[in-house]
């Protein structure tokens, strides 16, 4: 089947994630000479050809001639000698090695995080008990100092792992190709991990019940008083911990074969939506500090953990719509 001029814009551009706008401005003409274009009721000037095989990273060859129907795989620029990118399968299994290290070292601190309350709830139980002639200041004050010594063991976690992944940012943002043989390796993976996923997901959705279902039942139980609430709700968070030890460790991993396969949140119109980039981490900062201004002006750590949970269904909300609006402009 052969393809006109008119429809290799078109295919060039939703494949970067552009809209006709966005297209126009890189070239320096006007939205409606790029809509006629593709309408093919005009053709674009030679130094535009030149330009759009600059910015599509395919040979002129290949935009002026019918016959032409194969995309160059190397993606080179002939005019430029510049090349897209590529993964290749030393870079690719190397990435996927230190995924797996920053995974593990992510979920343990978002384990410690999530279960620095714990000893300070246990104390607290122990006092309501009255065992160990534990009173409110030594059950307070030495459960403060160990929520904070978690706090700064899940920091040790989380900004080496964080400063040693920065080097693979470029995965999320740029539009890449790969090596022979790379997407096959990838998805191979993949699909042997999809049941480890799954199992994660599910185990760690189990302890999450478990842990609520154990609250609940501590306020049907008569006459137990305080200290068995409070100490439920350290399992519950226990149980919460345990949970998103697992989950993230899974979600990271299948992250990163998302990422190297350009899947899911990270397929190429994702990469070019800048607004979500924008609002991405500032929405995580905004819910990281209230959260810990929340929990320490309360001191109510065994109900806190709510935020993260509200957090990520309203962020999955926010990334649909502007997925969705992001899409419509690149129509």
């Amino acid at each position: 089947m052969k393809m006109i001029l008119a429809d290799k814009i078109i295919e060039e551009r939703k494949k970067n994630g552009w809209s006709q706008e966005e297209l126009a401005d890189k070239l320096g003409v006007s939205r409606q000479s790029v809509s006629k274009w593709e309408g093919a009721q005009s053709v674009p000037d030679l130094q535009r050809i030149l330009e759009m095989s600059k910015l599509f990273g395919v040979s002129t060859d290949y935009l002026l001639k019918d016959d032409e129907t194969v995309r160059p795989v190397s993606g080179v620029e002939e005019d430029t000698g510049k090349a897209m990118r590529r993964v290749s399968m030393e870079e690719a299994n190397a990435f996927l090695n230190e995924n797996g290290k920053f995974a593990v070292k992510i979920a343990i601190g978002v384990l410690l995080s999530v279960m620095c309350p714990v000893p300070l709830l246990f104390l607290e139980a122990l006092k309501e008990a009255g065992m160990f002639g534990l009173t409110d200041s030594i059950a307070g004050g030495v459960g403060t100092v160990v929520l904070l010594l978690l706090i700064a063991a899940a920091l040790v976690f989380f900004i080496p792992a964080g400063i040693a992944a920065s080097k693979w940012d470029w995965l999320e943002k740029e539009i890449f190709d790969t090596e022979y043989g790379v997407d096959g390796m990838v998805k191979d993976k993949a699909e042997k991990f999809q049941p480890k996923f799954v199992t994660s997901i599910t185990a760690g959705t189990v302890l999450i019940l478990l842990g609520v279902i154990a609250v609940v039942a501590s306020s049907i139980i008569e006459g137990h008083g305080d200290a068995l609430t409070v100490a439920l709700v350290g399992v519950m968070l226990m149980c919460i911990a345990v949970a998103c030890f697992m989950i993230v460790n899974a979600g990271i991993t299948k992250d990163g074969m998302s990422k190297l396969l350009q899947e899911g949140d990270y397929n190429k119109t994702a990469k070019t939506n800048t607004v979500l980039k924008a609002v991405a981490p500032a929405y995580w900062l905004t819910v990281t500090a209230g959260y810990l201004l929340w929990s320490f002006l309360t001191g109510n750590w065994g109900f806190t953990w709510i935020v993260w949970p509200v957090a990520g269904v309203l962020y999955g909300a926010i990334a649909v719509v502007l997925n969705g609006v992001h899409e419509a402009r690149c129509r």
